[in-house]
């Protein structure tokens, strides 16, 4: 049979933490036999779709090549 939960003011208090100044994201609570022995926190972070600054291709091929230099060849 499940045990309760039992949710004391630290508790409330911890979660209450990992929840403030969160605009987007979520609280991951594990429960193992009737207590909390986790919590995972995965937060967004989202922006506004604006024109940015131009990037000179030469800076962006040049990140381009750097990415596929360090990324394994899978052939």
């Amino acid at each position: 049979m499940a045990k309760g939960l039992q949710l004391n003011e630290v508790w409330l208090e911890r979660i209450a933490g990992q929840l403030n100044d969160m605009e987007f994201g979520s609280l991951h609570i594990v429960v193992h036999e009737g207590q909390i022995v986790q919590m995972e926190r995965t937060e967004r972070k989202r922006f506004e779709n604006t024109p940015s600054k131009p990037v000179k291709a030469g800076i962006a091929a040049r990140a381009r090549q750097d990415l596929k230099k360090a990324a394994p060849d899978r052939r």
